[in-house]
C-alpha cells in the first residue's frame, strides 16, 4: 500500500460543496489505495457527511472530481455507483425486517446478476445462496439465518446490514458509523470482522477497500491503515493512526489533549 504508482481505488480531488454561504466541504483531496481501510474523523459540522454523500452520488459537488478505479464518477448516482462496485452501509439500518437474514443478503446482490429478464428465470436464490451462506458463516450469524431480520437484536441487524454491503464483492465499501448504537461489547467484534473481511480475497483475487466514518476513536485507531482528519470542511491531516495521535494540531483542535 505504500507504492505511489498503484492506481487508487478512490481518488477525490479538490472537492467543494456549499449550501448558501456555508462551505460544507472546502477543497478536499485524498486517495484510497487498493485493500486499504481509510478512516475519516472530525467534529460535528466538519463536513464528513457531505463528503460521504458526494462520494455516494447522493449529492453533486459544486466543483472537484471523484474517480473510481480511474473512472470519473463525479456525476453518477447511487445505483450507477453500486453497479460499478461501490457498497455502503448507512447510519440507520437498511435491512428488510419481514425477510429472513439469508434473503436480505440475496436481495442485496441481485441487481448485479445479469438483466432483469435473466433474473426472472433464475432460481429463487438467483444462484446467490452459496455466497450468502459463506457470509453468514463469516459473520457468525448462522443461528439466525432463517429468522426474519426484524426479530433480531439491534446488534445482530447491524451485522446483517454490513454483510449486505459485501454481497456484491465491491471494490469499495463506504461504512457510515458502523458502531453507532451498538452495544460496546460488540464493537471489538465488528472491528475484528472488518479486519478479516479486508484480508479476504474476492473471486477476482483482490481485496475490497473501505472508507469508514466513525466517532469511536478507539475503533478507528485500531481498525484503519490511514486516517483523514476534517475540521470546518477542510483536511487538517492525513496519516497513520500513530501519526494522527502524535499530531499536535489534531490534538489541540479535535482530540482535546
Amino acid at each position: 500500500m505504500t507504492n505511489s504508482n498503484i492506481q487508487p481505488v478512490l481518488k477525490v480531488t479538490d472537492l467543494k460543496k456549499a449550501y448558501g454561504a456555508i462551505q460544507a466541504v472546502g477543497g478536499v483531496s485524498f486517495e484510497v489505495r487498493p485493500g486499504e481501510i481509510f478512516g475519516v474523523i472530525g467534529p460535528n459540522g466538519s463536513g464528513k457527511t457531505t463528503l460521504f454523500n458526494s462520494m455516494l452520488g447522493q449529492i453533486t459537488p459544486d466543483t472537484g472530481k471523484i474517480e473510481l478505479n480511474g473512472q470519473d464518477v463525479t456525476q453518477l448516482g447511487p445505483l450507477e455507483l453500486n453497479r460499478l462496485g461501490v457498497g455502503r452501509t448507512f447510519q440507520t439500518l437498511q435491512v428488510f425486517g419481514k425477510m429472513t437474514v439469508r434473503d436480505n443478503l440475496i436481495v442485496a446482490a441481485q441487481e448485479h446478476q445479469g438483466t432483469m429478464f435473466s433474473r426472472m428465470f433464475a432460481p429463487n436464490d438467483s444462484n446467490l445462496g452459496d455466497k450468502a451462506d459463506a457470509l453468514i458463516d463469516q459473520f457468525h450469524i448462522r443461528h439466525v439465518a432463517d429468522k426474519k431480520a426484524g426479530e433480531l437484536s439491534y446488534g445482530q441487524q447491524k451485522l446483517v446490514d454490513i454483510a449486505m454491503a459485501f454481497m456484491s464483492e465491491p471494490d469499495l465499501v463506504l461504512l457510515d458509523e458502523p458502531c453507532a448504537g451498538v452495544n460496546p461489547s460488540l464493537v471489538g467484534g465488528i472491528s475484528t470482522l472488518l479486519k478479516d473481511l479486508n484480508k479476504t480475497r474476492r473471486s477476482d483475487g483482490k481485496a475490497s477497500s473501505f472508507v469508514v466514518i466513525e466517532h469511536n476513536m478507539d475503533f478507528v485507531m485500531d481498525l484503519c491503515h490511514r486516517i483523514m482528519v476534517m475540521v470546518e470542511g477542510k483536511v487538517m491531516a492525513i496519516g497513520t493512526p500513530a501519526e494522527i495521535r502524535a499530531n499536535k494540531q489534531v490534538l489541540d483542535a479535535y482530540l482535546g489533549s
